[in-house]
């Protein structure tokens, strides 16, 4: 199931490649959440680290992800493992895109057909 949160970029790390193979970056996203704004960590792994490259820090963003689990020496940990970024303004033009006015629905204006069986 995927997630998905709204926020301002705080920080962007370096990317690691480990001895297996593996690559990771985080990114740390804050989200205005009532009096306490929350500091949102996230993963972004193998080729979805290169969705970091051309944000900054400031940028507004929204990012998809999925919350992964998984037990360690009886611990457990959670991953919030991203894979889609959009920037403020690919969501403001989303948000701003022409919608017909509502006011120029009229349902009792529509014709109907009296002759129905039922």
């Amino acid at each position: 199931m995927a997630y998905e949160l709204s926020g301002k970029v705080k920080l962007i790390q370096d990317p690691q490649t480990f001895n297996s193979g593996f690559t990771k970056r985080e990114m740390v996203v804050i989200v205005e959440d009532g009096k306490y704004p929350q500091e949102i960590n996230l993963e972004f792994v193998q080729d979805k680290v290169s969705l970091l490259d051309n944000l900054q820090v400031g940028q507004d963003v929204t990012v998809t992800f999925d919350i992964r689990g998984r037990e360690y020496n009886g611990r457990y940990f959670n991953n919030l493992q991203a894979w889609k970024v959009e920037t403020g303004s690919s969501i403001d033009s989303h948000m701003n895109q022409e919608q017909p006015p509502l006011d120029n629905y009229a349902p009792e204006a529509a014709s109907f057909d009296d002759d129905i069986p039922f």
